[in-house]
């Protein structure tokens, strides 16, 4: 058992319970598109080989691994927070929003440890339920597959938007500050799609 399937068994223990439900986010730093959030509940006796930090994973490794999560995980949800969202609540308060949004329906909700990757906590759920794992991604399978989860499916919405706004090159960069998109920022502006307040320092 790898060393996160170890972690997470050993919450099970410590906390009295039956399932862990790890959540994830990707996308807080983009200068465009949504924060995806993710909550998953892994069976932690069938090991699913390669999972581990998306960002430790190149995209071709989370594509292979991400339908795997997803058949065989005991739970899984995704929630897209909007830039709308984003700028009426900001990125912190609509990540939170997100994570909270992902494990309602959750059937094993009541008997479950919530694992939450770095410093947030959720509104919805008691402070003895829940742990906020600074670099949780890394540590906890549970916390790691929703970050491929997550990811994944925000870089698929941005694949989208690259088809709607070709001109931007969404494709490649999945709207993170790369110098090629802070570039084609200053020659064509925002986007609808474009996080205002990110971006105001790159606009002409």
């Amino acid at each position: 058992m790898s060393s996160l399937y170890n972690f997470d068994t050993e919450q099970l223990k410590a906390h009295g319970v039956k399932y862990v439900i790890g959540i994830d986010e990707a996308g807080r730093g983009p200068l465009a598109g949504p924060v995806m959030t993710a909550a998953v509940v892994l069976d932690l006796e069938d090991i699913i080989e390669g999972v581990n930090d998306s960002k430790q994973l190149n995209e071709k490794k989370r594509d292979a691994i991400f339908p795997e999560i997803y058949r065989r995980a005991k739970f899984k949800k995704a929630v897209a927070v909007t830039i709308d969202a984003i700028a009426k609540y900001n990125i912190r308060n609509a990540t939170i929003i997100g994570m909270e949004a992902c494990i309602e329906g959750c059937p094993y909700l009541d008997e479950s440890i919530v694992l939450i990757d770095g410093d947030l906590l959720l509104r919805n759920i008691p402070l003895d339920r829940q742990r906020a794992v600074v670099k949780g991604d890394t540590k906890s399978a549970s916390i790691a597959a929703a970050s491929i989860i997550a990811k994944v499916a925000r870089d698929t919405i941005m694949k989208r938007y690259a088809l709607e706004y070709p001109e931007y090159l969404f494709e490649k960069h999945k709207g993170y500050g790369t110098k090629v998109h802070i570039d084609l920022i200053g020659q064509y502006g925002l986007s609808p799609i474009h996080r205002v307040s990110f971006c105001k320092k790159f606009v002409r």
